[in-house]
Formats: structure tokens, C-alpha cells, sequence
């Protein structure tokens, strides 16, 4: 890849062998999310789709994780050409990223508005350095976020915390998100806690965790009745893993915690 190209898709494996993607932002000096970001984003997810590792990081480089969207990316669009927009950044990076059959990790370290985001709420799990600041700031242009923003804060926060921080375009930090139960951990050493979080996921059972996404996503989309009706048969598949036979005999002849696993 060229080191021009404003993101960065990176393969590397952990001890144990386990395939892990990082996909970062390198777009200086702000990580807009301009034409060319956005098209390098969605190659960058479409190959991790294509060929999915065991765990994926998704960060960035410089002062900011995103200075948000470039606005001559809105300007002069009709009515069908903004909604086309958004429908093809849903079915190009938000789907794409919740569909992953592997957990999915966002790094905030700085700064982090709009799509960037909207992008770490389709992510399993955000972590921040305690100096991080979100934002969905759209109503300076007379926008609402469209990537899945509001609707996704909903989930995690509530619906009044989402409209207040979409409503107001305020910026919140790293604490107050989570308090809100939007950030699920803050380090102060970043990268070596997003390191060691994608290792020890890429390392787990990745069958199962990719269980727990359906389980979930199906809790998302209907209620815990869907849920539970889905999840005889999606947990009922492990047990033709090799993961799962594997720490089953593991736990029975040594005990908890013992048990390695292939992804298989």
C-alpha cells in the first residue's frame, strides 16, 4: 500500500498464533474523513470482511483520532444524492464492521467526531485515553448524524442522553462517556491496553465470540424474544467446533483456564 493512502490495513499474529487486523486512520493533520478517506476505508473493511482475522483494532494516527467529515463532501448534493450517501456508508463500513465474525476494538486517543464516531459505535468495544473528547457536532451544518450515530448512543446511553449530546453538538470526554456505559474502559497508556485487549480476544474462541455478536445483534433487532429464539440453534453450532471440544476436555482433565484455542 502506498504511504499515501489515508488508512492503513496491517495483518500481524500473537504468540499463540492468533491473526489480528489494525486498521488505522493516517490522514494528517485531522483524519477527515474526505473522499479519499472514505474510499480507502471501505477497501480496508472489505478485505478484513473478505478474509476476516481473529480480532480487529481499529485506530489512528496524529493529534486527533478525526476532525470529523470533510463538508464538501454535503455541499451541492439533492435530496436522493445525500440519502444515497448514507445508504451506501451503512452497506460499505457501518454494516460491514458489525458483521464481523470477531470482536472489534476502537481506540480513541484524542479527539473523535462525527463519522469517526459513528464508526466506534458499530465497533464491540471502545476504549479511551483519558484525554478523548467525542463529539457528533452535525448541527453546525444543519445536519443530524446519519451513519448510525444517534440511534446507536441510544442503545448504550438511553434515548435522552443521545438527544442531548446530538441536539446540543457539545463535546463530551472520556469519563463522562463512560459513565454513560458509551466507552467501556479508559487507560492512560492506550495503545498497550488496546494491544493487550485484541490479543487476548484474537486468542479466545473466536466461534463463540462470533455467537455472541448474533445473539446480541438479534437482541438489537427484536427484543429479547428474538434473541432467545435464535440462540438455540446459533450456540448450538459450537458444539461442532473443535474450540469447544477441545476446552471442554481441557477443563475436565486440568481444570478452568488451561484450554488454547484455534478459531476453529
Amino acid at each position: 500500500m502506498s504511504a499515501t493512502q489515508p488508512t492503513r490495513l496491517i495483518r500481524d499474529f500473537t504468540e499463540a498464533g492468533a491473526e489480528i487486523a489494525t486498521i488505522t486512520l493516517a490522514h494528517p493533520p485531522l483524519n477527515l474523513f474526505d473522499r479519499q478517506l472514505i474510499a480507502s476505508l471501505i477497501a480496508d473493511i472489505a478485505a478484513v470482511g473478505k478474509q476476516p482475522p481473529r480480532a480487529l483494532l481499529i485506530n489512528a494516527e496524529g493529534k486527533v483520532v478525526s476532525g470529523g467529515v470533510d463538508v464538501n463532501i454535503f455541499d451541492g448534493r439533492s435530496v436522493e444524492e445525500g440519502a444515497q450517501l448514507w445508504r451506501d456508508l451503512f452497506a460499505q463500513v457501518i454494516h460491514p464492521v458489525e458483521a464481523l465474525p470477531c470482536p472489534v476494538v476502537f481506540a480513541a486517543h484524542g479527539l473523535t467526531l462525527t463519522a469517526a464516531f459513528e464508526l466506534s459505535l458499530a465497533c464491540d468495544i471502545i476504549l479511551a485515553a483519558p484525554k478523548a473528547k467525542f463529539g457528533l457536532v452535525e448541527t453546525v451544518v444543519g445536519l443530524t448524524p446519519s451513519m448510525g450515530g444517534p440511534q446507536r448512543l441510544a442503545e448504550r446511553a438511553g434515548s435522552g442522553r443521545a438527544r442531548e449530546f446530538v441536539m446540543t453538538g457539545d463535546l463530551y470526554d472520556a469519563q463522562t462517556m463512560a459513565d454513560w456505559g458509551v466507552v467501556n474502559a479508559i487507560h492512560d497508556d492506550l495503545p498497550t491496553a488496546a494491544a493487550q485487549l485484541v490479543t487476548r480476544l484474537a486468542e479466545g474462541p473466536t466461534r463463540a465470540h462470533a455467537a455472541t455478536k448474533q445473539i446480541i445483534e438479534a437482541w438489537r433487532s427484536g427484543g429479547v424474544a428474538h434473541a432467545d429464539s435464535v440462540t438455540p440453534e446459533v450456540s448450538g453450532e459450537l458444539f461442532d467446533t473443535a474450540d469447544l471440544r477441545g476446552a471442554v476436555g481441557s477443563f475436565l482433565a486440568v481444570g478452568p483456564g488451561k484450554a488454547t484455542y484455534r478459531g476453529e
